[in-house]
C-alpha cells in the first residue's frame, strides 16, 4: 500500500514511518519542517517526502495514495493557545482540506490523529468510551472535534475515514518532544533531582508510547473496512490510566535519587479523565499495548543519558513553543508560521 504520512518529520511521524515500512508498505513523506532538526540521537532517516505547508496542499500531493495517515498538527495545548486563530486554520481547516482532497484523488482510507483530549472535561473515575460527551477545553482540543465532525460528513462508500483518539504519547523518539507530561518529568528529574509537578497531583491521564501508536495505526490501515469505517478510537491501554502524581512517581523510581516535588502552584487542572480502550481492542483483536508507563520512564532516562540531554536542549530545542517563538524572533518563520523565502 502506498501511504502519505503527514508530519513524517515530527514526533510521532518518525516513530511511524520505519514501522509502517517494516509492515510492507511504501510511505511517501509530507512535513513543513519546523521541527525536523529537534533531533536526540542519530538523525533518522526519513522516507522519501516533500517540504510543504499543511495549508498549501494541492490535489498532485494525494494523487497515486491508496492511503492517507494524518498526523500533522499544531500539537500541543499551549502551543494552540497562543495563536488559536493558527490552530483553526492548519488543524481544522487545512486538515479538512486534506481529506476533501484525498477522497476526490480516489484514496480508500484516511486515518486521522485525533486525541483524548477531546473529552477533557469529563472528569469522575469512571471510563470514558468513544460515545462519551466531547468537552474540549482548549483550542487544540476544539479543532480536533471540528475535524472529526467535518471529516464524518464525507465518509461514503468509496472513502473510510477512521478517527484514532491517542492518549497522551510517551517515549523516546529520534525527534524528541519534551512538552509532554512523561517525557517532561523524566527530564526535570534528570536534570535537577525533581520531579516537578505544577498541578496538584490529582488529574488522571491515560498515556501511550509513541511506538504503540505507531502499531495502532499500522493495523488500522489494512483493517477490514466494516470494523473500521467511519469510527473513533480511543488508542491506549487501561493500565496506562494514571494520575499525574502516579506518574511522578514512576519517574522517581526510574531516576535513582530524585524527588517528587508537587507544588500545585497551577491549581486543579480540569482536563481529566480515565479512558476505555476496548473498542479498538475489539474491532482488532490482535493488537493490544506493549509498554507501560514504568518502562516508558525507564526508556527515555537511559535515552537521555545516552544522547546527552542538556537544560538546553531540554527546554529549547525539544519544546514546540520555543522552537517556533526562536524561529519567529530569528525571521526564519513569519507570525503565521510559514518559512520565510
Amino acid at each position: 500500500m502506498r501511504v502519505l504520512l503527514t508530519g513524517h518529520q515530527g514526533y510521532l511521524g518518525t516513530v511511524m514511518a520505519p514501522v509502517l515500512t517494516a509492515a510492507g508498505h511504501e510511505v511517501v513523506g509530507l512535513d513543513s519542517g519546523l521541527f525536523a532538526d529537534s533531533v536526540l540521537g542519530p538523525r533518522p532517516a526519513d522516507p522519501p517526502g516533500v517540504r510543504v505547508d499543511l495549508r498549501d496542499l494541492t490535489a498532485e500531493h494525494v494523487a497515486g495514495v491508496d492511503a492517507v495517515i494524518h498526523l500533522a498538527a499544531l500539537s500541543n495545548d499551549p502551543l494552540g493557545s497562543l495563536a488559536p486563530e493558527l490552530t483553526y486554520d492548519i488543524n481544522h481547516h487545512a486538515s479538512v482540506r486534506l481529506a476533501k482532497l484525498a477522497r476526490d484523488a480516489g484514496v480508500r482510507r484516511f486515518l486521522y490523529a485525533s486525541t483524548c483530549s477531546v473529552y477533557g472535561a469529563s472528569g469522575g473515575d469512571g471510563l470514558v468510551t468513544e460515545d462519551a460527551p466531547l468537552r474540549p477545553v482548549t483550542p487544540y482540543a476544539e479543532s480536533k472535534v471540528r475535524v472529526e465532525d467535518d471529516v464524518h460528513a464525507l465518509a461514503d462508500d468509496d472513502f473510510t475515514p477512521v478517527f484514532m483518539r491517542n492518549a497522551t504519547a510517551f517515549g523516546y523518539s529520534p525527534r524528541l518532544r519534551a512538552d509532554i507530561v512523561l517525557n517532561n518529568l523524566v527530564g526535570h528529574a534528570l536534570l535537577s533531582g525533581e520531579v516537578l509537578v505544577l498541578s496538584d497531583g490529582t488529574p488522571w491521564r491515560p498515556l501511550v508510547h509513541a511506538a504503540d501508536i505507531a502499531r495502532a495505526f499500522t493495523a488500522a490501515l489494512t483493517a477490514p473496512r466494516e470494523a473500521v469505517h467511519d469510527r473513533a478510537f480511543n488508542i491506549g491501554s487501561e493500565i496506562n490510566n494514571v494520575t499525574v502524581a502516579e506518574i511522578a512517581e514512576q519517574v522517581a523510581e526510574a531516576v535513582s535519587g530524585a524527588k517528587v516535588v508537587i507544588t500545585g502552584e497551577n491549581g486543579a487542572d480540569p482536563r481529566s479523565y480515565r479512558v476505555d480502550f476496548s473498542r479498538f481492542r475489539a474491532a482488532i483483536p490482535d493488537f493490544d499495548c506493549e509498554w507501560t508507563v514504568k518502562q516508558g520512564a525507564l526508556e527515555l532516562a537511559d535515552a537521555y543519558r545516552k544522547f546527552g540531554l542538556t537544560r538546553e536542549h531540554f527546554e529549547q530545542r525539544f519544546t514546540r513553543l520555543a522552537v517556533l517563538r526562536a524561529a519567529t524572533e530569528a525571521g526564519t518563520v513569519d507570525d503565521t508560521l510559514r518559512w520565510r523565502r
